[in-house]
């Protein structure tokens, strides 16, 4: 219970920069969609953010990961596990960043961005920055220092705040009343550059705030360490770009399943945004993510580890229940965060959480193949995901709209965390309480429908009838599974006397 507590707590600080990272991003779309000149500037960012989250991945090619499972290897080496990965991705990434500036105008003109190549060095040395940071990010994480990646991340979030907000807001009202002012650095047609501007500021910062981090360890190079990392980690770059591609397809072919293009881009914009209200339950599973990755690797050596990994999945399995009730209850409200024009939407929802749980789950059971260093297998797997949502997609969207995406998306990671569990039980057996995970399944469904199907007039008397609902719930699972004293921060007002 000891390491359940650890890895809860973890996870609720790796949440608080997740969470308020994902919110205040949230939060920048409504100003954007203010301060920007059109919506095709808008656009502009979604587009290349979109290539940015691919990007992004093939730059660091699994390298995060490897570095866990290296530096966790009995007898290694940490210091030079991680010197050795940073040389890897700083050599990457600078690569990378000389490619785009020397191609740069053939793949602005490609991109549609010719008159606007400023717009794609920038964006390339932000993934470079990115993809660089991450190791010294992991490192953190091997440490056991949630407080300081936390907050590292969360000054970065508040860096590319407070410059969106100094160049779209700010600026234009000095260029106003004192164009003197900021004439020598402010150009105010430059727009939606600035966007671009203030993220790379938040990335220099944030690789500036690393140093630390970097420079108290002995530098070296070992190329056949950096050999077998790649052996390792390189599956797993299919298998993030499939990942990714499971996740965003969806989104980037919408559009192109339909001959009514209008149609179609409303249609997008409804799912886009009701598919937003389901990020909680996101930001939990990136925040699990966060805590669980080298919790798993440092507890292999562990004798008792795989009761541990089967505890971490029943808990999170609990939890997830919980935040889906929590959600779909409270719909009513969260309604509000969307216009009344894309609240026919909302029915999307429940199979939008009920997707992010089983990728959820399939994070927990993919430890089977990085574990016992097979993790081509992860590559298999996410290619069989990416085929069933492509063709999946192309076959159903056309019928069912976006509740087609959002079933495809949901069955294809069902199919995933399936093939999964059952290539575990053969190469890395691990006894999951499914006694247990079934009981909470049958317990949220019957939860679910008395909830949602019975007919309350009064909005007040149905949320309260739900409240009491949801905290049902949570008693049962403090009365059957969890103490109070393990969860973080509550145990502390809870003390036995």
């Amino acid at each position: 219970m000891a390491e359940m507590k650890t890895l809860a707590k973890d996870t609720a600080i790796y949440g608080v920069s997740s969470i308020l990272g994902k919110f205040l991003n949230w939060c920048l779309v409504p100003f954007y969609s203010y301060v920007l000149s059109s919506s095709a500037e808008y656009g502009m960012v979604t587009e290349l953010y979109a290539w940015t989250a691919l990007l992004l991945v093939i730059l660091t090619y699994g390298m995060e990961t490897g570095f866990f499972r290296f530096a966790n290897k009995p007898g290694a080496d940490p210091e030079q596990i991680y010197s050795t990965s940073m040389f890897s991705l700083a050599g990457s990434s600078v690569l990378f960043i000389l490619l785009c500036l020397v191609f740069l105008s053939g793949i602005s003109s490609a991109m549609g961005y010719g008159e606007h190549p400023d717009y794609i060095w920038m964006m390339a040395i932000i993934v470079a920055l990115d993809a660089f940071s991450a190791i010294p990010f992991a490192w953190l994480r091997y440490k056991k220092r949630p407080m300081a990646f936390a907050s590292l991340k969360v000054l970065m979030i508040f860096t590319n705040i407070f410059f969106n907000l100094f160049f779209l807001y700010l600026c234009p009202k000095i260029q106003i009343s004192n164009p003197g002012l900021i004439s020598w650095f402010y150009n105010p047609s430059y727009g939606v550059g600035y966007v671009f501007v203030s993220n790379l500021i938040s990335s220099i910062v944030g690789l500036v705030t690393l140093v630390p981090f970097m420079i108290h360890i002995k530098w070296s190079f070992d190329g056949v360490l950096l050999k077998k990392m790649l052996k390792y980690s390189l599956p797993l770059l299919v298998l993030g770009v499939a990942g990714i591609m499971n996740q965003s397809f969806d989104k980037m072919m919408f559009p192109h399943l339909f001959q009514d293009q209008a149609y179609a881009k409303a249609q997008l914009g409804i799912y886009g945004a009701c598919y937003k209200i389901g990020v909680v339950m996101m930001m939990f599973t990136q925040a699990f993510r966060y805590a669980y990755e080298p919790f798993v690797f440092s507890k292999q050596k562990s004798s008792d580890s795989k009761k541990a990994y089967s505890d971490a999945m029943k808990y999170f399995f609990i939890f997830s229940v919980f935040i889906f009730l929590g959600i779909v209850y409270f719909l009513d409200v969260l309604q509000y965060l969307v216009s009344p024009e894309y609240r026919s939407g909302l029915i999307v929802v429940p199979v939008v959480l009920i997707c992010f749980i089983f990728q959820g789950i399939y994070f927990n059971l993919s430890f089977w193949y990085k574990l016992s260093d097979k993790t081509q297998w992860g590559a298999y797997i996410s290619l069989i995901g990416c085929v069933m949502t492509v063709a999946g997609n192309i076959i159903f969207v056309p019928i069912f709209g976006y509740m087609g995406a959002a079933w495809v998306s949901c069955i294809t990671f069902f199919v995933m965390t399936m093939i999964t569990w059952m290539l575990g039980k053969k190469y890395y057996p691990i006894s999951y309480d499914l006694k247990s995970m079934l009981r909470y399944t049958v317990i949220g469904a019957i939860l679910y429908l008395i909830g949602m199907k019975i007919p309350i007039g009064s909005e007040v008397l149905r949320l309260g009838f739900r409240t009491f609902l949801l905290m049902l719930f949570a008693v049962y699972v403090l009365r059957k599974d969890v103490s109070v004293q393990s969860i973080p921060y509550l145990n502390k007002l809870f003390k036995k006397r």
